[in-house]
């Protein structure tokens, strides 16, 4: 931005690197570039800055379709000016002292290229319907811009070039918009439900997936526990047969045991019997020779050992008389037994 010191009867100018300055003097260029410096007299003197760096003008604006429908419009030119001795004199771009009006030049410029815009931009739009516009307007519609706007005459005239047209959008009214945008929002409705669907549907299938897999490994541990129960039963069937053998086996043994020590005692009961009945035999042979009144000694002898104590005994005349008889009589003679 230029800077302008006021001194008495005379002012100093001091340009910008983005505005070109255009000194007149008493309807003469006294002075002009970029990046100007000088000194001048207020009073016979005129100042125009026009900015060389690229100017963004954004325009909006409404367009019919040939079906009568409302469309806005969005558009951003991009221009320069490249002849700023012409548009200082089309233009208004004069510097004004304190307490005037500004310069209306870039005023007039974007009135200027937001009238051509708009006047092409409707004549476009008005052949085309709402749903092409909407489909293809945007593209159809720079390249139509940027041709009209290169070619005006007026611009050229003036000193503006005009770099680029980018078109933003075309919109239709509200209640339309949300009408068009209706069957796509319920078809994306109707995808996110499908899509929803299929997960629950996979969710589902996974879950089938998973129970089916827990199913057939209760099964198969079933199949184990009923296959290790028949096992457990067989091999406690085996035991009993094992234990009960042996208790067969322990029992024949006791009994050949006990058959064995019964024959022994039998033996021993049959071997005593006849040492005792042989013993018997031979008492029996000794007593067979002997008298008897030896015997009844004998037998009293016996007897006496069972016999309870005698405290006084009687003895008669008449026993003790055949007593002593008995002792000194004469042995009998032997028999002799033919053998």
């Amino acid at each position: 931005m230029a800077i302008i010191k006021r001194y008495p009867w005379i002012s100093h100018f001091l340009g910008s690197p983005t505005g070109y300055v255009v000194h007149l003097q008493k309807g003469a260029v006294k002075h002009q570039g970029v990046g100007q410096a000088f000194f001048f007299r207020p009073a016979n003197s005129v100042l125009s800055e026009v900015p060389v760096d690229d100017q963004e003008l954004p325009t909006l604006f409404h367009a019919i379709t040939r079906d009568h429908q409302d469309v806005s419009v969005q558009a951003n030119v991009t221009y320069r000016f490249i002849d700023p001795v012409a548009v200082s004199t089309r233009l208004d771009f004069g510097l004004q002292t304190a307490g005037k009006a500004p310069a209306t030049g870039r005023e007039q410029v974007s009135t200027i290229i937001g009238q051509l815009c708009q006047s092409h931009a409707i004549d476009q739009i008005a052949t085309t319907t709402l749903a092409e516009a909407l489909a293809r307007g945007v593209s159809q519609l720079r390249l139509v811009l940027t041709e009209a706007l290169r070619a005006d005459a007026r611009l050229q005239s003036t000193g503006i070039e005009i770099l680029g047209v980018q078109v933003l959008a075309i919109r239709p009214e509200a209640d339309v918009e949300r009408a068009l945008q209706t069957p796509v929002r319920e078809q994306l409705q109707a995808e996110a439900d499908r899509a929803v669907y299929e997960r629950r549907a996979v969710a589902v299938e996974r879950e089938r997936t998973i129970s089916e897999n827990e199913m057939a490994s209760q099964i198969e541990l079933a199949v184990r526990r009923e296959n290790l129960v028949a096992q457990e039963g067989a091999n406690a069937r085996r035991a009993a047969e094992e234990k009960a053998a042996a208790g067969l086996i322990e029992a024949q043994g006791s009994a050949e045991r006990k058959g064995i020590g019964a024959a022994a005692e039998a033996n021993q009961i049959r071997l005593v019997g006849e040492a005792a009945a042989a013993r018997e035999a031979a008492t029996m042979e000794v007593y067979r020779g002997m008298e008897q009144a030896t015997l009844m000694a004998l037998a009293l002898k016996d007897a006496a050992g069972s016999l309870p104590n005698i405290g006084n005994l009687t003895i008669t005349p008449d026993l003790l008389s055949g007593a002593l008889a008995g002792l000194f009589k004469e042995p009998a003679a032997p028999v002799e037994t033919v053998k």
